[in-house]
């Protein structure tokens, strides 16, 4: 069982997510409840269980009309799936430069863009892919309702983003102009993604007191804010946060420890410097980046890693899910657990699907087949409790005609019409016993009297 603290919470609000696990299985939790103690379920499941196409990288295209999700797959698939309905519009394999297999080389990032990038249609996207070896590519293809009318870009952009060491995170800014990418052996960098050029590589900061140097492995790493990809924030597996500012050194500016355990996740808030981080020992924390000051913990300790965290671009809210199989739901604010959500399986991802409203769902008129079973429910329920009070009054018919009988006498209300002739009959009955008893008692007296009579002749004489 996690580790978790029980704390008084005023119910999750209305909001809509999508998890990824290691079976490949895509499920949907919402929480359609406003009033206190609303809690979040699963709602949806999309896909068979099936450890191959455990996903590895997940992205969701949120916008009001047609969402679309992306996932990368370990078999090597790359799958656009809606986010309204789990309809497959897109499967593409991922195609490697020097003939390695989809499995040596996983995708370790995927992002779908929210701008058009392809002028031949309105309705075609664009996909960014970034394997562990370095490789990145840009494709667009034409949306369409199946996949197999899909048409793929036939001359994709593709690049190497490192000669050595393994990808291990990667992100895209806000305004998508802009990637940043770091890994095992890999210093972070930046690119720019029109002209597809490094613009700025961090230096591996220096050695410490006592002459030891610290290997470059970032984990994890997110642009701090929308308006600005000057400033990144980054996580080591040495547990070790770190901010650069690109515009004034390649060295780290802040430089910050947090527990004891590589740090997994990190997410960036809107208010543009604030950061949520979680380790590998289920640890998540808020922490101001501008000082490198440690904002508070949340409460209810996970008891797993922590693998994602994503932050609602609406409500005050953060998801987090990682190797505890559990989806959690927390108040930025007073850092509070809202809602749990067991899902079985190892969880990789989570993302929001903004555009949720609960009016949607609550207006939705219910399917015939679904209204016939709650009739047929109804009828049945009804019918039990009527059975059980009927079997009950049988067994106790003859108790409460005494009952009746006895209150009717005393009170002396009017009985009711089934009650009145069973009544009068039990009064005869009675009546005649008490006649009975006292002519029976009668007898036995005059027998005792003609015998205290014999006795006063005898004496007499």
């Amino acid at each position: 069982m996690p580790r978790t603290t029980t704390v008084e919470s005023p119910g999750c609000p209305p909001f809509r997510a999508l998890t990824a696990d290691v079976l490949g299985l895509v499920k949907v939790i919402e929480s359609r409840g406003e009033q206190s103690g609303a809690a979040a379920k699963v709602v949806e499941r999309w896909g068979d269980p099936d450890s191959s196409k455990c996903v590895l990288a997940a992205s969701i295209l949120d916008r009001k009309t047609d969402p679309l999700l992306g996932v990368a797959r370990k078999s090597g698939l790359i799958e656009v799936i809606s986010v309204i309905n789990g309809d497959l519009r897109l499967s593409l394999p991922n195609v490697c430069q020097d003939g390695t297999r989809p499995e040596d080389d996983p995708i370790v990032k995927l992002h779908l863009f929210k701008k058009q990038r392809s002028e031949s249609s309105t309705r075609s996207c664009t996909l960014l892919t970034c394997t562990t070896k370095g490789s990145v590519r840009i494709e667009s293809f034409e949306d369409s309702k199946s996949p197999a009318d899909s048409i793929r870009d036939p001359s994709p952009t593709t690049w190497n983003v490192c000669g050595s060491g393994n990808i291990l995170c990667s992100k895209v800014e806000e305004y998508e102009n802009y990637a940043l990418f770091g890994g095992k052996g890999v210093e972070v960098n930046v690119w720019d993604l029109q002209k597809c050029t490094k613009i700025w590589t961090a230096k591996s900061p220096p050695k410490n007191s006592l002459d030891i140097f610290t290997p470059t492995w970032f984990t994890s790493a997110t642009f701090l804010s929308k308006d600005d990809h000057r400033k990144l924030v980054a996580g080591t597996n040495c547990h070790q946060v770190r901010l650069y500012d690109i515009s004034a050194q390649r060295r780290p500016v802040i430089t910050f420890d947090f527990r004891e355990t590589p740090i997994k996740a990190v997410a960036e808030d809107l208010d543009g410097h604030t950061v949520y981080i979680g380790n590998g020992s289920g640890d998540l924390a808020s922490v101001d980046i501008r000082t490198g000051k440690l904002l508070g913990c949340f409460i209810g300790k996970c008891s797993g890693s922590i693998r994602s965290i994503a932050r609602h671009p609406e409500l005050p809210i953060i998801a987090s899910c990682g190797l505890d199989s559990y989806l959690r739901i927390w108040d930025i604010h007073s850092r509070q657990l809202l809602s749990t959500v067991f899902l079985k399986q190892h969880l990789t991802n989570v993302v929001f699907d903004s555009h949720f409203r609960i009016q949607d769902v609550a207006g939705s008129a219910p399917e015939p087949q679904d209204v016939n079973e709650v009739t047929c429910q109804d009828e049945d329920e009804e019918a039990m409790p009527t059975k059980r009070k009927t079997t009950s009054k049988g067994h106790g018919d003859s108790r409460s005609k005494k009952k009746k009988s006895r209150k009717t006498n005393v009170a002396g209300s009017a009985p009711e019409p089934q009650d009145v002739n069973e009544v009068p009959w039990q009064d005869e009955d009675e009546e005649a016993m008490t006649t009975k008893r006292k002519k029976t008692s009668k007898g036995h007296g005059d027998s005792r009297s003609k015998k205290k009579k014999s006795r006063k002749i005898t004496e007499e004489d």
